[in-house]
């Protein structure tokens, strides 16, 4: 074993550093799965400061694309129809208009007029007149070249940040591999980016007795292969199950009675990036298919000069 994989390896080697932090109170007492399907933590924080969530910065770096550009373009408008406002505050004849067929809405001539002073357009036709007007000018001209930095950098931010995106299958299964049996899912990148040293580490999450007592256990599950130098079509995971397995001799009631969890961590290095990325995700006893093996992902074009996959059949499955 090289000397990276058993340093990775002593992360997990003593079983309370096997709980991802929740610790030992939680780990003892909790009933729902730790991680979504989608690699969230399931858990909650009550009682903090009703401010202490708010980080705008990392607020509009991590949600979602859609919203984010909706969000600008509602800050965008809110502001030009505020120092719209303040022009018509300052008289009827705060703002000139010059161009062939004038604005006769006045509300109308200040919002246009803002959104060229905002975006520094300037087309000439329409201008100030009075200090009231040149001040409230020269105001939103600094508030729009801060606008735009900001905005700008954020596009930035959020455009350079290596995210991860795989996809794993939907369910797990546990079925014959190399003459005994194996627990196995399969992922992919979903982007056409590559990467490389991507590893996988899977715990095995159950409740056991010990002395009486009802404890959740955690044990790091020896994989078939933890780690694959490039992926860059789908990767199957497999643990499997034999003499020194934790999984050995164990049911799928068994499973179900001892409240199981799988829980999967995933780590690689983007190549765009050079940045280390991270994927979670779960199976529980309901999303582990028994006595079934994965269905056939390669394309069957013999013709073909590259060799393929159908990223739709990643969660099919063959039942025995």
């Amino acid at each position: 074993m090289a000397i990276t994989d058993r340093l990775s390896d002593e992360k997990f080697s003593r079983p309370e550093d096997r709980d991802l932090g929740f610790g030992g109170k939680v780990a003892s007492e909790a009933r729902e799965r730790f991680l979504n399907r989608d690699g969230s933590f399931n858990v909650q924080r009550d009682g903090l400061n009703r401010f202490s969530f708010i980080n705008l910065y990392h607020w509009l770096l991590t949600m979602p694309w859609k919203k984010f550009l909706g969000i600008v373009t509602l800050i965008y408008f809110a502001i030009n129809v505020i120092f719209a406002a303040g022009f018509l505050l300052c008289g009827a004849d705060s703002l000139a208009d010059t161009s062939n067929i004038p604005f006769q809405n006045s509300f109308l001539r200040a919002f246009f007029f803002s959104v060229q002073t905002f975006a520094t357009i300037g087309y000439g036709t329409l201008h100030p007149n009075g200090f009231a007007a040149n001040f409230i000018v020269t105001v939103e001209s600094l508030v729009g070249m801060l606008s735009q930095a900001l905005v700008t950098g954020m596009l930035f931010a959020r455009f350079s940040r290596p995210t991860a995106k795989i996809k794993f299958s939907e369910v797990a299964v546990i079925g014959p591999y190399r003459d005994q049996k194996g627990f196995m899912f399969r992922l992919v990148n979903e982007r056409l980016n590559q990467l490389f040293e991507v590893e996988a580490k899977i715990l095995f999450a159950r409740f056991v007795d010990e002395n009486g007592n009802k404890v959740r256990r955690f044990d790091l599950l020896n994989l078939e292969r933890n780690r694959v130098s490039l992926m860059p079509l789908a990767w199957t995971v497999v643990h499997p199950i034999d003499e020194n397995s934790p999984l050995r001799n164990l049911s799928e009631q068994d499973l179900i009675a001892s409240e199981t969890e799988f829980l999967i961590l995933l780590s690689a290095t983007d190549e765009t990036f050079s940045q280390s990325i991270y994927a979670r995700s779960s199976y529980k006893p309901q999303e582990v298919i028994w006595n079934a093996k994965f269905a056939n992902i390669y394309n069957n074009e013999e013709a073909a000069s590259k060799i393929s996959i159908d990223v739709k059949r990643l969660s099919e499955i063959e039942k025995f």
